[in-house]
């Protein structure tokens, strides 16, 4: 006898090909079986041939998503029902994107609170990505969760918040350090060049280190240099990179963000991933279906106000002088900016009046100028501000949506529906807004070349050999939901609520999510590369 069985569904298997009705058959936390009812019942040698029978109601049933994408080892272990992912069908995700994972950790007391201070207030009992996994399965978080190791994180624990270039011997200290993290289980290297330590490193060092890759059939993910006026060149720096390292590469949350160049810069980049490809390059992009980005406030700082750490960073803004030249280098970049840059979380009471608001606001608010609020909100909040930036177009996000290597990554946090702030809809709704945005209302692709993006392509890239797709054998990760009625409930106003049209979601065949509710299951794994 089957545990369960899920019957009277469409199924979208998750590989793009067409949906066809029939059943599926749960046993153990895998997928048993596939086929009609009366097979399963033939299969089962009784009937019903299961413990319990699902009627699907001629819904769609299809693979959990996969959220290539996440910020989450930040937060999963403080929100391990995770509702966040579970609530939008999300089964599956990568955290430690950005090259800022928080593994591994110096063995330095002094270099551990400068990742403390920058990445987030974790544990950190551990040092390596491998006891960072190990306490991860201690967490039992409900969704599967795996890491990338991230660049900045590897070069902050060898060199701090050095704005240099490494040693040849601090080069194999990095070199060693991403070995390990490979062989312990993560999924690819990451990198974060606009965010400190990472923007310090020059296109050599980031070479040298892809190169380690290639033995472990691991990628290079890259948040690239520039996203807005030079974006053409930050893609041929990682095109560069990709090319004299062997390694695949993987453009994270491919975007411009500066609308001088919206409709223009985008063509150029999509016309040069495409042309690599033709000659033989391993290049695949992720996306998020956002007008918005989401970061840290501090990201808007000129990168050498950054050397040292955060606290070497607060001391220069508390010095008049020193303030004074960042505030200049920072009026010349955001002039006519601020509008769009809107506060999302704020730690302190103080300044919860000013979530939801633009910096442009809150400086009126205060009496001062946008970029006078904007430094004085980093000091009061020690740093501890985050921002939504209201920075692409539609006709960008569609054009390059539609290429067929594009997959789905929130660029989110598992976290839970009173997660403090007002953090950007993507948390919550990513997935739910491509099917029925995207696909249903704006007719970009099929349903099952949607449900592939978020499934079968990611767990490709992964090389994880048994999700993605519906398939006897596989692990029982599994969303049903209604074509008509799926929808991206969650809003820049109202974030943090469930999507419309998710009607069941299991993990390792427990039901995790019914019709918008967490059933409290936390039956989720710690995913290893190549395991």
């Amino acid at each position: 006898m089957f545990d369960t069985c899920i019957c009277n569904v469409r199924i979208i298997d998750g590989t793009s090909a067409p949906w066809f009705r029939g059943c599926v058959a749960i046993k153990d936390g895998r997928i048993a079986r596939i086929g009609s009812l009366p097979a399963l019942e033939r299969a089962a040698g009784q009937s019903p041939c299961a413990r319990e029978m699902v009627d699907g109601e001629d819904l769609y049933l299809a693979p959990g998503f996969i959220d290539i994408h996440a910020h989450s080892d930040t937060s999963l272990w403080r929100y391990p029902q995770a509702e966040s992912r579970i609530l939008q069908g999300v089964t599956t995700e990568i955290g430690g994107d950005c090259g800022l994972s928080v593994a591994p950790v110096s063995r330095d007391p002094e270099k551990k609170e400068q990742l403390r201070e920058y990445v987030g207030d974790l544990p950190y009992t551990w040092n390596t990505v491998g006891e960072f996994l190990d306490w991860m399965e201690e967490q039992r978080p409900s969704d599967n969760f795996g890491t990338a190791v991230g660049h900045g994180s590897i070069r902050l624990a060898v060199m701090g918040f050095d704005d240099r270039q490494p040693t040849p011997e601090e080069l194999d200290k990095m070199r060693a350090l991403l070995r390990q993290s490979l062989e312990e289980g993560a999924f690819c290297l990451s990198s974060g060049l606009i965010y400190p330590p990472g923007c310090y490193a020059g296109t050599e060092e980031l070479t040298e280190l892809c190169k380690e890759l290639a033995p472990y059939g691991a990628f290079y993910e890259t948040h690239m240099r520039n996203e807005g006026l030079g974006v053409v060149e930050a893609l041929r720096e990682a095109m560069t990179i990709a090319r004299e390292s062997g390694a695949p590469l993987q453009v994270a949350h491919h975007k411009v963000t500066r609308q001088e160049v919206w409709q223009l810069h985008c063509h150029t980049t999509i016309a040069m991933i495409d042309k690599a490809r033709r000659e033989g390059m391993d290049v695949q992009l992720d996306q998020y279906p956002y007008q918005a980005t989401a970061s840290t406030l501090d990201c808007n700082l000129p990168n050498w106000a950054f050397e040292g750490g955060v606290e070497k960073m607060l001391q220069r803004l508390r010095d008049p002088e020193t303030r004074s030249r960042i505030k200049a280098e920072v009026d010349r970049s955001h002039a006519g900016r601020w509008g769009t840059i809107h506060v999302s979380y704020a730690a302190s009471e103080a300044n919860q009046k000013y979530v939801g608001k633009s910096i442009e606001e809150i400086g009126a608010l205060r009496g001062v100028e946008p970029t006078d609020a904007f430094l004085d909100l980093l000091l009061e909040e020690h740093n501890k501000v985050n921002e939504v930036h209201y920075a692409m177009c539609e006709e960008d996000i569609e054009y390059i949506m539609k290429r067929p290597y594009v997959m789905i990554g929130s660029d989110g946090n598992a976290v839970s529906l009173d997660y403090p702030g007002q953090p950007h809809p993507r948390f919550y709704g990513a997935f739910p807004r491509v099917i029925a945005h995207y696909c249903r209302e704006r007719g970009l692709f099929p349903l099952e070349q949607a449900v592939f993006r978020m499934t079968g392509l990611p767990a490709e890239r992964l090389g994880l050999a048994n999700r993605g797709l519906i398939k006897a054998g596989m692990q029982a990760d599994l969303v049903l939901f209604d074509f008509a009625a799926i929808k991206d409930t969650p809003t820049y106003d109202n974030p943090k609520q469930p999507c419309e049209g998710i009607r069941r979601v299991y993990v390792n065949g427990f039901l995790t999510a019914r019709d918008g509710r967490h059933t409290g299951a936390r039956a989720g794994q710690i995913l290893r590369r190549g395991r």
